[in-house]
């Protein structure tokens, strides 16, 4: 008996240390609304404005989330051919974007594309560097203060066990983070208070199972990072495919962009779920408490 309860315990205390039960969170999160958008990618806030990116569209709201420019043929002067953009991000209203060709899972072409905030229109690109190991651009962020790019890759191999970096200033590959535990179908990603936040589309809608958003801490030497899980979107409106993220400073508030109605096999378009006949596109809208 004493046997069998040590090794509960055992498990019990390697559950937790290894984040999956999201203990150590400091904020709690509260829904407070939830706004239709047009696109089902990405979402990203500053001053007041909001933007969000479809696969092939990029959208820009006012803080009542009233439609005020919208471009629907954002790869327009592109040298490589590209047809999908991922999680974005935004600063001193400049958006940044992941920008890839992307069929049946797999991308190529990947680019760090930058866009102007007013107009949605393409203003440069950073040079991307193939030998990294990344297959795809699921996400990006920026980190003002460490002047750092982070990229994410959805595809469930290797190369989602890192995050890629690249200078904000001079768009120059900086390195990779290697992730202590493995995560699947990394969505979105984005900075808060130092650390990295990152939503996983790794739980099953068949199943009513709900996604997930983990937090990363970096190592001092930039090489590893500790994961451990931040929330469970057990309050959306329905199980669905969950996508970017992010935190509007302003408004102490965090956003979440989620998609339901749609089956999604391999990333890719697969039917609807029963009562559906198409793919709604939410930003959940969370007041965080500390």
């Amino acid at each position: 008996m004493r046997k069998i309860t040590g090794i509960l315990i055992f498990m019990i205390v390697s559950i937790l240390a290894c984040g999956c039960s999201g203990a150590g969170s400091d904020i709690e999160y509260k829904l407070a609304d939830v706004h239709p958008v047009n696109g089902r990618q990405g979402i990203c806030s500053e001053n007041g404005y909001y933007w969000v990116s479809g696969s092939g569209t990029l959208a820009k709201y006012n803080k009542e989330w009233d439609l005020v420019a919208e471009n629907t043929d954002p790869f327009e002067g592109y040298t490589l051919e590209v047809n999908h953009i991922g999680d974005i991000d935004v600063y001193n209203n400049e958006l940044y974007l992941g920008v890839e060709y992307f069929n049946d899972g797999e991308g190529r072409n990947i680019q760090v594309a930058i866009y102007d905030g007013d107009t949605l229109k393409l203003k440069r690109v950073f040079p991307f560097r193939s030998d990294t190991g990344q297959k795809e651009c699921s996400g990006i962020a920026v980190d003002p203060d460490s002047r750092t790019v982070y990229m994410t890759s959805w595809i469930d191999d290797v190369s989602s066990e890192y995050l890629y970096t690249y200078d904000l200033d001079s768009g120059d590959h900086k390195g990779k983070i290697k992730l202590q535990q493995s995560l699947k179908w990394l969505q979105g990603i984005a900075c808060h208070d130092g650390d990295i936040y990152m939503t996983c589309d790794d739980g099953d809608a068949d199943k009513n199972e709900p996604d997930h958003m983990y937090r990363v801490v970096v190592s001092d030497d930039k090489k590893t990072g500790d994961v451990t899980l931040e929330k469970t979107f057990d309050d959306v409106t329905r199980q669905g495919e969950i996508e970017g993220l992010n935190f509007d400073e302003e408004r102490d508030q965090f956003l979440l962009l989620y998609n339901r109605g749609a089956k999604i096999v391999a990333g890719m378009p697969a039917g609807f779920y029963d009562g559906y006949d198409e793919e709604i596109h939410e930003v959940f809208v969370y007041d965080m408490v500390k």
